[in-house]
């Protein structure tokens, strides 16, 4: 092979690792997990404001709910009482005094109740609805952290194989012609070389002045032009 085959084969070495290399950090995947990232986030903070208000709620209900159990308790006791009561007419007029208000406390912790599981309702049933809308992304989540890592693993591996084959394309050329593909490499990004199509080349995109041309074409075998732009050395 040539010095020219040679550096293009470098050349397309280090195209061929940045490819790679891009696509194991723009994996259609990740940006697929970001997004649903984003909207999982967006679910989360409207279930946290809906339990920060549901919570309190369900708790006061509990509470009520309680009293109204204790007191239609307490209200079926004294209802027993005086049903098989023998006591004086003074007691059965405490008795019945009693029950009647704890009947009009039962009412009004039921009454109570009511409004407070008339707002809890809807809201346990956005809860439970938000839950819903979040479990199928939760657990595309999941597959797409798996297929992530299974693919950039691959990726990396690749990666490993392709930069061993680039070390022995780069110890075929001399050891000056190196020296600058590796220092345009590094100003430029990607590859140190580059062809030259229609008159441009093809690491930047720019064209070549028409006395750029005549000066690339007229170089001697074995000698390469730096591209004006961008410092790669250009190939025919």
């Amino acid at each position: 092979m040539s010095e020219t085959d040679d550096l293009r084969a470098l050349m397309e070495a280090d195209r061929w690792i940045e490819r790679v290399s891009a696509r194991r950090t723009h994996l259609p995947e990740s940006e697929e997990l970001a997004q649903l990232e984003s909207e999982l986030r967006g679910l989360q903070r409207s279930l946290l404001e809906i339990e920060a208000v549901a919570g309190p709620l369900k708790s006061a209900y509990d509470e009520v709910a309680r009293e109204s159990s204790r007191l239609k308790s307490r209200a079926n006791d004294l209802d027993a009482t005086l049903s098989a009561s023998t006591a004086n007419a003074r007691e059965l007029s405490a008795l019945e005094k009693e029950l009647s208000h704890v009947r009009m406390l039962w009412s009004e912790s039921e009454d109570r109740e009511l409004e407070l599981l008339l707002e809890v309702d809807p809201r346990e049933a956005e809860i439970a609805s938000l839950k819903a809308r979040a479990q199928p992304g939760v657990l595309r989540r999941r597959e797409l952290i798996e297929v992530i890592a299974q693919l950039q693993a691959s990726l990396s591996e690749e990666l490993v194989s392709l930069r061993s084959a680039r070390e022995e394309r780069a110890v075929a050329l001399p050891v000056g012609i190196l020296s600058r593909y590796e220092v345009s490499l590094a100003h430029a990004g990607i590859s140190g070389a580059a062809q030259v199509i229609e008159g441009h080349c093809d690491g930047c995109r720019l064209a070549l002045s028409p006395l750029d041309v005549d000066r690339w074409k007229a170089q001697a075998m074995g000698t390469f032009m730096d591209c004006p732009e961008c410092g790669r050395l250009l190939l025919p």
